[in-house]
C-alpha cells in the first residue's frame, strides 16, 4: 500500500513514529497551512494515498476541513477530545485507531518478552 499520513506537528509524528513502520512516511502541516505548504505537500505525497490525524481542538478541525479539501479521497483518524492531541494520546489507543483505519501491516506492536529460563 502507498500511503502518507499527515499530522499537525513534530511530536504528533514523533508519536505516531512509536507505532508505526518507518515505511509509512508521515508528514507535518507545522500548525499553519498556507498556499506554499499546501502545495509542498502535494508534491511529497505525489500519488499516495492520504490519512489524516490532526488533533480534535479547533485548530486541528480547521487544518482537516483545509486539507480535506487539498485531498478530497483521504481516509479519516480520530483521537479523543479528552487527549491532548495526537501527541498526548496513549499508544494504545493510537494503535486501535490505526487498526480501524486498516493499517494493521505497519504497526510496529511489541514484541513479547522472552520467558524466563
Amino acid at each position: 500500500m502507498n500511503i502518507a499520513i499527515i499530522v499537525e506537528g513534530k511530536n504528533d509524528k514523533s508519536r505516531l513514529s512509536r507505532v508505526l513502520s518507518s515505511e509509512i512516511p508521515i508528514y507535518c502541516t507545522f500548525g499553519t497551512l498556507s498556499t506554499n505548504r499546501i502545495e509542498t505537500l502535494r508534491k511529497e505525497i505525489g500519488n499516495r494515498h492520504v490519512y489524516l490525524f490532526t488533533d480534535p481542538d479547533s485548530s486541528g478541525r480547521r487544518i482537516r476541513g483545509v486539507l480535506r479539501d487539498v485531498f478530497p479521497d483521504a481516509d479519516h483518524i480520530y483521537t479523543r477530545r479528552g487527549y491532548s492531541g495526537v501527541e498526548g494520546t496513549p499508544e494504545e489507543y493510537l494503535i486501535q485507531q490505526l487498526e480501524k483505519a486498516g493499517l494493521q501491516e505497519y504497526i510496529l506492536y511489541e514484541k513479547p518478552l522472552d520467558p524466563p529460563t
